[in-house]
């Protein structure tokens, strides 16, 4: 896998180790802020309480892909990001839908819902990696068009048994 595009950022609440690439968590005692993606690394968990809740939900999900969420999320963005965010979350695990198909629901344009999905501060609770290209490949992921955050999403979609190997 080609090295990942490197996070300015340094401190992490918690990380939570997946196979081939971590999740960093930024977190408050009462919102989960963001979730980033990482080169590989151990898990660690700080000393909050919500951290350690959503490094567990998190490390479930690693486990099992039809594990719920249920955790306070500090969704900041604009009311259309966060309408694109709301139809992300209501795909079920194993499904994909595609940008047009979004698009086509919240009668916009595919870029603009691709937009607002590369803006997701919260990979994997809001799954942006069950958005697809009209012609059922993968697109883009977390801002990018290729390489280490694209092999995420198609381990993530695998993992949930939207892809074949």
């Amino acid at each position: 896998m080609p090295a990942p595009k490197i996070t300015a950022r340094t401190t992490w609440q918690a990380v939570v180790a997946a196979p081939g690439f971590a999740l960093g968590l930024v977190c408050d005692d009462d919102e989960l802020h963001a979730i980033e993606f990482l080169a590989p690394r151990a898990a660690q968990i700080g000393d909050r309480p919500l951290a350690a809740e959503a490094a567990r939900q998190l490390s479930a999900w690693l486990d099992d892909p039809t594990q719920v969420f249920s955790l306070p999320l500090r969704a900041q963005g604009t009311p259309f990001q966060r309408r694109v965010w709301a139809q992300i979350a209501a795909i079920p695990s194993g499904e994909t839908r595609s940008y047009g198909q979004l698009a086509q629901t919240l009668k916009n344009a595919p870029r603009a819902v691709g937009q607002a999905c590369g803006a997701n501060p919260f990979p994997v609770i809001v799954p942006c990696h069950r958005v697809l290209a009209a012609n059922g490949g993968l697109g883009g992921f977390n801002r990018q068009g290729g390489g280490f955050l694209l092999d995420i999403k198609r381990w993530l979609l695998r993992h949930e048994g939207a892809l074949g190997s």
